[in-house]
Order: structure tokens, then sequence, then C-alpha cells
């Protein structure tokens, strides 16, 4: 899950989930319920991963074949 990966980062960086939200413009609150939900646009996990220094890559992968699109 993506709210994992962020949580796990935030510890590597050494950075509150306050202060993540801080740099991508929004409220604690709504980060929050975003990491709850596993909820995030591809635009808002490319902020996060700016913030948080690191490179975001999304791919679709064929079951049947391992292959990624």
């Amino acid at each position: 899950m993506v709210s994992d990966k962020i949580r796990i980062l935030l510890i590597k960086r050494k950075m509150t989930m306050s202060e993540l939200a801080d740099k991508i413009e929004t409220t604690p609150q709504n980060l929050s319920n975003k990491l709850s939900r596993d909820n995030f646009t591809e635009k808002e996990m490319q902020a996060i991963a700016n913030v948080l220094a690191c490179k975001l890559d999304v791919a679709f992968t064929l079951e049947e074949t391992g292959e990624q699109i």
C-alpha cells in the first residue's frame, strides 16, 4: 500500500506527517485521512516524492507475463 510506503519514508527522512502536510500544502488532517484511506492521486504522490527526495515509479504490470506498461 502507498500509505505504508509513505510512513516508512517519513521515518527514514525523520519528518513528521505535519511537516509533510505543510510542504505539500495540505492540512495534517487531510493527509491523515488520505493515509487512512490509502487514497492519493498521482499528482499528490509525485508531490510527496519530491518533498521526500524520492523517485516515483508508476506502472501497470500484465499479470500473465509480468510485462510493465
